[in-house]
């Protein structure tokens, strides 16, 4: 167990922006920050951080909550896994309970973390401390030009050539041949036997953002012909490789300061160019690259520099992966480097400084690149010709941003001398036939349309009055969060709403729950706030607390003084705000009542009763005629 004081520590000195920031590239919108939600693959930004109230919202998702629920949900952690990783990051000490009984209690998840570190601090030191590893690992990586500084800022290590060197030092520490298992570190054989999956080779130990290790890759240094020159740990609990690109820990700052990454192919690439001076840097590990791993660069920047080499296979590999990144909505550039050369290997042909110089005179837009290639190819063949064209459009045409794809339109008109009017209709083209095979794929998923907002409102006022009534429930929970302390007259507003609605049960689960917080908070004399309920709610109150605090507009104040129109603050008239509410909750409660009563007619056949339900809904009928008379609110006859 953490002591409350311990969290505490930790809570006042995390700045959640700093925090989201590792993960999310953020962009000042007012006094809040705005970004692509790192949950949904979204084209508009709905995902706000808000500093002043320490919380973030995303809208798309619909998850909120504080540094501590962003890390959790983010990175998939505990609630107490979440506290150790922003402790370490802002340096505080904890105070826990780590008897064995809490050891025993922690998660598959964190035991899978605590081995892989095991694993990462065994491979390093044999690399620096066992003869094996001296004469053989600490040779190849020095050979291929890695300072002792590199290879210790990204943790490389060495594997004994033995079926059992891991996993005996393993057992001995206490780890289990299950985690060892699951962990990926060795492999079971159906006659029950096992050995470690990496033997004799060096190893490269992979990263999630916050630092922990969750795989390793490993390559063979010997010419073995039935031996992969690499192998990678398989899919685990925390390791999905088509969510993960080797690099990004080391280099995400980098990539955020930037605003563009580097995408190579593999480890040494990665590490080669670190040392080069060029930290902005990712590689998809020599698997084909993936809508996640790209949706994971798009959270620190949107454009993408691809390397690859200058042989045909690496071209083929750029094209490819050019067309996926458009269809992600990153722009993209290219660099194809001489044939026969990689970045690892050109980096170090050049040295540092040429090798950035190269980079920056030889990097290619895609549409300058894709032309100059298929031109080539083309040559003076109109047939051939016209395929390339067609080939450019259809690469255009998957770019989501409609001026994006208009200004190179524009610039293939000109690269391929053409009319921009001719490609113009073959991109309408595809683009129309694309939608409608969306279309079609939708329409057979999803039968049913949507009801549009109109139409959902009309329904809601007639047939559901419960969503109504939620809807001003909502708003009462909302003005509590953001102006319960607020004063009118030596009034509070907590004490005005609740003296209103005393006798009203909320009919939301998750506003009833909130109201009667505030309402027992009032009664022990106890300040109740968002920051209460970010320390105490359940995840499904801390997320409905985040959206009900979190601005999504603001009216600038540059629009305002160019127009002259100038609006109040919601606190300068919160009484109006709040007294209007009160009045429009209490109208849908006296309509849900009319409705109830009219429900209670039907089928009643005793006079005494048939007038009791008249009487009844005449004094309803009156109420809601005298409060919509307030509100102005037109009541159909």
């Amino acid at each position: 167990m953490i002591s409350k004081e311990s969290i505490d520590d930790v809570r006042n000195r995390l700045d959640i922006v700093d925090v989201v920031s590792d993960f999310v590239t953020l962009k000042r919108a007012g006094q809040n920050f705005r970004a692509l939600s790192p949950f949904t693959n979204e084209k508009t930004p709905s995902f706000y951080v808000v500093p002043s109230k320490g919380i973030f919202k995303d809208f798309s998702s619909g998850k909120g909550g504080d540094a501590f629920t962003f890390v959790m949900e983010h990175e998939s952690m505990s609630y107490v896994d979440a506290i150790r990783y922003l402790a370490k990051k802002y340096g505080v000490d904890l105070q826990e309970d780590i008897s064995p009984l809490s050891q025993e209690i922690q998660s598959d998840r964190e035991s899978l973390y605590i081995l892989m570190n095991f694993a990462r601090e065994y491979f390093a030191d044999l690399l620096f401390h066992h003869e094996d590893g001296k004469s053989i690992g600490l040779s190849y990586f020095h050979e291929r030009g890695f300072t002792d500084r590199t290879i210790h800022q990204f943790e490389l290590g060495f594997a004994l050539n033995e079926w059992d060197g891991l996993s005996k030092a393993a057992l001995e520490k206490g780890y289990s041949e299950e985690m060892l298992e699951k962990a990926g570190l060795i492999v079971k054989k159906e006659n029950g036997k096992s050995y470690d999956r990496f033997r004799g080779r060096v190893i490269f130990p992979v990263y999630n953002l916050t630092g922990k290790v969750i795989a390793f890759g490993a390559r063979i240094l010997t010419k073995e012909k039935d031996q992969p020159k690499y192998i990678n740990s398989p899919e685990t609990e925390i390791y999905h490789k088509s969510q993960v690109l080797y690099g990004m820990f080391q280099g995400k700052n980098a990539i955020r300061r930037e605003d563009f990454c580097y995408l190579v192919e593999g480890y040494t690439d990665v590490i080669s160019l670190h040392q080069a001076g060029v930290d902005n840097v990712v590689a998809s590990s020599g698997t084909a690259l993936t809508e996640e791993q790209i949706k994971l660069i798009r959270r620190f920047t949107e454009n993408i520099t691809m390397l690859f080499d200058g042989d045909a296979a690496g071209i083929k590999a750029a094209l490819r992966g050019v067309d996926m990144i458009l269809k992600g909505g990153l722009n993209v550039r290219v660099v194809l480097l001489p044939d026969g050369e990689d970045p690892d290997s050109y980096s170090k042909k050049l040295g540092s400084t040429a090798f950035k110089e190269h980079l920056k005179s030889n990097t290619k837009d895609f549409i300058s690149f894709k032309a100059e290639l298929l031109s080539r190819d083309a040559s003076n063949d109109p047939i051939k010709k016209a395929e390339a064209i067609r080939e450019i459009v259809t690469s255009i045409s998957l770019i989501p941003d409609a001026i994006k794809r208009s200004v190179y339109i524009r610039e293939s008109a000109d690269l391929m001398n053409i009319s921009e009017s001719v490609l113009v209709t073959e991109l309408n083209k595809i683009v129309i036939s694309e939608r409608k095979k969306a279309e079609q794929e939708k329409t057979r998923t999803d039968p049913k349309p949507e009801p549009g907002m109109l139409e959902e409102i009309a329904e809601v006022s007639t047939a559901d009055p419960i969503r109504v009534i939620q809807m001003q429930e909502r708003e009462t929970i909302r003005l509590l969060l953001n102006y319960a302390e607020t004063h009118h007259e030596d009034q509070r507003l907590l004490d005005f709403i609740l003296s209103e609605l005393e006798d009203v049960t909320f009919s939301s689960d998750i506003y009833r729950s909130l109201y009667n917080s505030f309402r027992e908070g009032a009664d022990r004399g106890e300040v109740v706030d968002a920051y209460y309920f970010m320390e105490h709610g359940s995840t499904e109150v801390k997320q409905a607390v985040a959206e009900l605090i979190t601005p999504r507009y603001e009216i600038s104040k540059h629009w305002g003084e160019k127009f002259h129109i100038y609006f109040p603050h919601e606190k300068e008239v919160i009484h109006e705000v709040a007294y209007t509410n009160i009045l429009r909750f209490k109208f849908r409660l006296i309509q849900k009542l009319i409705q109830d009563n009219l429900r209670g007619m039907k089928g009643v056949t005793d006079e005494i009763d048939l007038d009791r339900f008249f009487t009844i809904h005449e004094q309803l009928k009156g109420a809601e005629k005298e409060l919509s008379s307030i509100l102005g609110i037109v009541i159909p006859r």
